[in-house]
């Protein structure tokens, strides 16, 4: 049996907060959108923009989606989120071989939760969040955890 090398083409990062901006419109629900190329310093979407590329913005469309669902299982289980959580997501576009895969690796940060708990809303928000549901047994996921 011959194993095939994995060769990463792509990555798309994000770093998503549930904060908003000074003066922000809560009825709108827009996203600012920095997106970087690796070893670049950020790029702010405005007027004539660059474009991401697709894992970039599936990334960022995935952890917005994911920190909503984060928000939700917390409120279930009426635990207060730290001000400072954030959800890192990295989508990594594949090949091995003629293959092509996407893998996903999750970093969430609930910092002062203790770690049963943090570990207990990130796996929770992953099973509702719609996102998830729809690459599950199809990306391999890693979901790391941090309380600190």
């Amino acid at each position: 049996m011959t194993i095939m090398r994995e060769n990463v083409l792509f990555s798309g990062k994000t770093h998503t907060t549930p904060t908003r901006r000074e003066g922000a419109n809560p009825n709108n629900h827009g996203v600012d959108l920095h997106v970087a190329a690796p070893g670049a310093e950020a790029i702010v979407f405005e007027d004539a923009a660059p474009h991401p590329t697709a894992e970039q913005l599936f990334a960022g469309a995935w952890s917005a989606c994911y920190i909503t669902a984060i928000g939700l299982v917390a409120m279930q289980k009426k635990v207060k989120l730290p001000a400072d959580m954030a959800v890192d997501i990295q989508v990594d576009l594949l090949q091995a071989g003629a293959d092509y895969f996407l893998r996903a690796r999750f970093d969430v940060a609930l910092p002062g939760l203790d770690q049963a708990t943090a570990e207990a809303i990130a796996h929770e928000a992953d099973l509702i969040c719609p996102y998830s549901k729809a690459t599950r047994n199809n990306i391999d996921v890693v979901l790391n955890v941090h309380t600190s």
